[in-house]
């Protein structure tokens, strides 16, 4: 049964403003990457090259994490509650993020300033990695059937409004100190903010209950039928294609969206290159990410009324032509194409990232399907989005910005063949999954 309209709005708006601050978390981190932490964590003396994909190297990392915190708080989520499972995953987050602004850097600890900060990424990993599980579900499973894509993109608009936070936090920031300060002291405090998502964990607590889908799979005649030992693994036996599939399918969302949100800001800032100021290319990210937010709702909704395929599929095609027209209109300098050509693929994914949700909660049977979701999940964001940076970067230093146009168009031909090989998955009924 579904919650009511009120009770689900507060679930919805709740899993927007949870996953909105985690994700701005995750992301403030790719921001430091690109602009900080070359020169903060890593030592003074290797190429300025070397140290970006350094930086970034560690920015993958948490990518690496992802999976394995689908894995961990995809059994607990299945097993103990999709409620329990994003409180702990929210305060880990807050947790390892308020730390890393308080690290110091390279030339105070050496070595261990970098060993730390991939520590405490990994942590941030793990946290995100368990996260989007629990909020995709808390509106999903709880959301009427007719409307469960357009609910859906509410945890997943968190993604690119915690993009827009970060990039605000950050603009600010660059904007009130000078550049030393910024090197100094300034940037840590957008990490130090992170420490409110951790009361948002403690209201989501004390207010929000678990999933209708959940609470009957608990009250089930047959609960140890009803729930396996280990969730992770019973998924992995009962659903491979289709957590394969959704990996695949999620590719083209995950290249584009590092590409157009962390490599395009080194990009952009490269003094060999456009050499735009790092205001400059932080507001083209800014302001283009906006455009996402209110796209992935519309694109959700067409879903509920026209199957998720069709739209999902129809973004790989837009969001791979686009690629090619993106860099040209980057590489004329002017700032109002840069951000016309980084809100053009921000609208294109959206169109795939909106009936994600619907579709990954679909696919899977209640008593895995946090743990399937997840996995599915994840594992397209280690292997699209964790190196999108480092290979669009190695790209452009040994090629030129159309091998990175062909990097995309080739993450989304894999999306596309994805989604052909899924099968259609509106129901009426998610106890009813096969």
């Amino acid at each position: 049964m579904a919650a009511s309209e009120k009770s689900m709005r507060r679930v919805a708006l709740t899993s927007l403003g949870g996953t909105s601050i985690e994700w701005y978390d995750f992301f403030i981190y790719g921001t430091a990457a690109a602009l900080i932490f070359p020169t903060l964590f890593f030592p003074p003396d290797i190429p300025p090259y070397v140290g970006l994909i350094a930086s970034f190297g560690t920015f993958a990392v948490g990518f690496i994490a992802r999976p394995v915190g689908g894995m961990l708080f995809g059994h607990f989520g299945d097993r103990l509650g999709r409620k329990a499972a994003l409180v702990t995953a929210m305060v880990m987050m807050g947790v390892a993020t308020t730390l890393i602004g308080l690290l110091p850097g390279y030339e105070t600890i050496g070595p261990f300033a970098p060993i730390l900060l991939i520590l405490l990424r990994f942590v941030q990993g793990l946290a995100v990695g368990g996260q989007w599980g629990g909020a995709m579900l808390l509106v999903t499973e709880s959301a009427p059937a007719e409307k469960r894509g357009f609910y859906g993109a509410f945890a997943q608009a968190g993604a690119p409004v915690g993009v827009i936070l970060a990039n605000i936090a950050f603009l600010i920031v660059t904007a009130s100190v000078s550049t030393e300060a910024l090197l100094d002291w300034g940037w840590r405090i957008p990490f130090l903010a992170s420490i409110v998502l951790i009361g948002l964990s403690m209201y989501v607590q004390l207010t929000l209950e678990d999933t209708p889908a959940f609470k009957e799979l608990i009250e089930s005649t047959e609960p140890k039928e009803a729930k396996p030992r280990s969730p992770v693994v019973q998924a992995l036996k009962t659903y491979p294609k289709e957590i394969t599939l959704a990996a695949g399918a999620f590719l083209g969302v995950q290249v584009t969206f590092y590409i157009l949100i962390v490599f395009s800001i080194s990009y952009g800032t490269d003094p060999a290159g456009l050499a735009l100021s790092k205001s400059d290319m932080l507001f083209a990210v800014l302001i283009s990410t906006m455009f996402q937010v209110p796209a992935l709702f519309f694109f959700a909704a067409w879903s509920d009324r026209h199957g998720r395929r069709g739209v999902y599929k129809w973004g790989a095609i837009v969001t791979g032509l686009w690629a090619f027209a993106m860099f040209p209109l980057i590489n004329t300098g002017s700032l109002p194409l840069i951000i016309l050509a980084l809100a053009g693929g921000q609208v294109a994914i959206a169109m795939m990232y909106g009936p994600q949700a619907a579709l990954l909660t679909e696919l899977f049977s209640t008593e895995v399907r946090y743990s399937g979701a997840s996995l599915g999940y994840q594992l397209g964001a280690i292997v699209g989005g964790g190196f999108a940076p480092i290979i669009a970067t190695s790209l452009v230093a040994f090629g030129s910005s159309v091998w990175v146009s062909g990097y995309i168009a080739l993450a989304c031909a894999l999306t596309y063949f994805s989604l052909v090989l899924l099968k259609e998955t509106p129901v009426t009924d998610l106890d009813k999954v096969a």
